[in-house]
């Protein structure tokens, strides 16, 4: 599939029984994630089908023509008072560098508006592989907020980012 920068993309906010196939697809396509990081999404996706609104996660899907082309899972951290937590966004390869990424962010935080959150969290591995994440974290306004040494893996930090709403 070859994507143009025109391409309309249809939004959806429910997960459907389909999208474990679809998320799996997208998420071994994009050869960031490991074996277990791909099951942890097919998992988030499932407590959602499984227990609706109760789960904690809310999901952006953008479907293309032919197939998904990308979603951003995201939830109210527990414990807090209006910090949220984006804990995947993944946009097809062939359907990045169109603007996809950066709607579903958006269309992320006006949501999270709408539940009166003020603060967006998302994190990362510091390994140069995630630069163009984290440099598109960055593109999108999130400033870096910390970095934790090692949090993976030896030589692995975990880098979080934050965007306070206005």
């Amino acid at each position: 599939m070859i994507v143009k920068k025109t391409e309309q993309f249809q939004f959806r906010f429910e997960a459907e029984s389909a999208d474990l196939t679809r998320v799996r697809s997208i998420v071994a396509a994009t050869e960031f994630f490991t074996p277990a990081e791909v099951e942890i999404a097919i998992e988030l996706v499932e407590e959602r089908l499984a227990k609706g609104k109760a789960s904690g996660y809310e999901f952006i899907f953008a479907d293309s023509t032919s197939a998904l082309a990308g979603y951003v899972c995201f939830g109210e951290i527990p414990c807090t008072v209006g910090s949220f937590d984006i804990y995947w966004i993944v946009v097809a390869p062939e359907c990045q560098r169109v603007g996809l990424g950066r709607k579903l962010m958006q269309l992320t935080e006006d949501k999270v508006r709408r539940y009166h959150g003020r603060r967006i969290y998302i994190d990362t591995s510091g390994r140069e592989q995630y630069q163009s994440t984290r440099d598109f974290y960055a593109r999108c306004g999130y400033l870096p907020a910390c970095e934790l040494p090692d949090f993976y893996d030896l030589g692995d930090s975990k880098v979080i980012y934050s965007l306070t709403l206005k």
